[in-house]
């Protein structure tokens, strides 16, 4: 691997921005290539990769070498991790050269659980409440590991075989996911947002966990459906494609900048049934107005995103033990908001891509206990009615470990009919 001393100096120069953690670090590093119109695509892949696995291996970095800067850091991650030799990076170290020659001796002690797995010692202590060293150890290793690049195909314009067959042409690696009817894993990182496929709202950029959410909502066509919290929207296009256009798919979301980006990927998705709705909170007066009149809802929570560590290593230093006990109030205030839109008879999914029991069974169980009029279906069941052969047990539970894809939560529940 050959680094040069401007691809090093630029690399160092954006991690050391994004290091203090007070901002997400794909938004730091979007406003650094802003800064710096002048890199290639080349450079721009080199720092990004860079960056992220070594955020993805950082405590470990720190707790065998010392690195306590951006350059150390990075000299510790070509070296321990992309097996550069010291020779060769020699001409990189700078003002770190006696620092960098001791590298050669490891340190003394022995590490933890979570230098091991690479996690915060306040969440492993959060997670051995449910599940065993070993489980963390697997789900911690997984979570090093880059994600693969997820598509959705849009059966409204396309099949997968077709998608499938033009990659294959055009010398694209691309497989059928494993569990989603619709989902495209691809190979490396083409640049898809430029492909005609893309652009003519063939395919979207969509994790097979996210994906299968929406098949445990399994929303039909004329229903009624609400997407409560619909961020950007890439499962509201897949709900509205399921019902094939047809019925009244809201997308709610209290944050219009999520919401406008909804825009130009439902223009490409040719639907015609979703309706997009800012909302001051889960108590908007629009949200009341549509009380037990709702067919199905989805509630994809605001949650502390851990599921997503493979692509957003950053968070695991962003977030705190606090933080997840805040949300999990919001989460409960959430879920029972989005209840009420119900009829009876209805579905109501809870879902968060964390994996993390205070944000989803214990969640979904205080709801159920203070809600009786709703009911818990398999997760599985329902998922089988879908033609979707996957049983994780009564709740839907992804991890990148087991399924390959994002780590997920989601529940079914049912108002009982009257």
């Amino acid at each position: 691997m050959k680094i040069t001393t401007a691809q090093f100096a630029s690399a160092t120069d954006a991690l050391a921005q994004i290091l203090p953690m007070t901002q997400p670090a794909d938004a730091v590093l979007s406003r650094f290539f802003r800064a710096h119109p002048h890199f290639g695509q080349q450079d721009r892949a080199f720092i990004a990769d860079t960056v992220f696995a070594l955020l993805r291996r950082r405590q470990g970095l720190e707790f065998h070498t010392g690195a306590d800067t951006a350059r150390r850091l990075l000299l510790a991650y070509f070296n321990r991790i992309e097996g550069v030799s010291l020779r060769q990076l020699e001409p990189l170290f700078g003002p770190d050269a006696a620092w960098a020659t001791a590298l050669k001796t490891p340190r003394e002690g022995t590490p933890s659980l979570a230098v091991n797995a690479e996690l915060p010692e306040w969440l492993v202590e959060m997670l051995t409440a449910q599940m065993s060293n070993e489980e963390i150890l697997a789900l911690g290793r997984a979570l090093q590991q880059p994600a693969p690049l997820d598509l959705r195909i849009n059966p409204l314009l396309t099949t997968r075989e077709e998608v499938l067959g033009i990659f294959a042409a055009e010398g694209i690696s691309a497989t059928a996911t494993p569990y989603s009817p619709l989902g495209v894993r691809v190979a490396g990182k083409p640049a898809l947002n430029r492909h005609a496929l893309f652009i003519a709202g063939k395919v979207e950029v969509q994790d097979e966990g996210s994906q299968l959410l929406c098949y445990l909502l399994a929303p039909k066509r004329r229903e009624m459906v609400v997407d409560f919290c619909a961020g950007a929207g890439g499962k509201t296009l897949l709900l509205g494609a399921l019902m094939q256009s047809a019925g009244r798919l809201y997308a709610f979301d209290v944050a219009e900048n999520r919401l406008n980006k909804l825009t130009p990927r439902l223009r490409r998705s040719k639907l015609s049934n979703v309706h997009p709705q800012l909302i001051d909170s889960e108590h908007d007066p629009r949200v009341r107005r549509l009380a037990r009149k709702i067919d199905r809802v989805l509630v994809d929570a605001p949650c502390s995103g851990f599921g997503t560590l493979r692509r957003n290593p950053d968070l695991k230093w962003r977030q705190s033990a606090q933080g997840v006990g805040e949300l999990s109030v919001k989460q409960r205030s959430i879920l029972a908001a989005a209840a009420t839109l119900v009829k009876p008879g209805g579905r109501l999914v809870y879902a968060t891509c964390s994996f993390l029991r205070m944000e989803n069974r214990d969640v979904v169980n205080s709801f159920l206990e203070a809600h009786p009029s709703f009911t818990l279906v398999p997760a599985a069941e329902v998922l089988r009615q879908q033609h979707v052969e996957l049983d994780t047990g009564e709740f839907l539970e992804l991890a990148p470990q087991r399924q390959g894809c994002d780590g997920f939560f989601a529940a079914v529940m049912q108002r009982n009919a009257l």
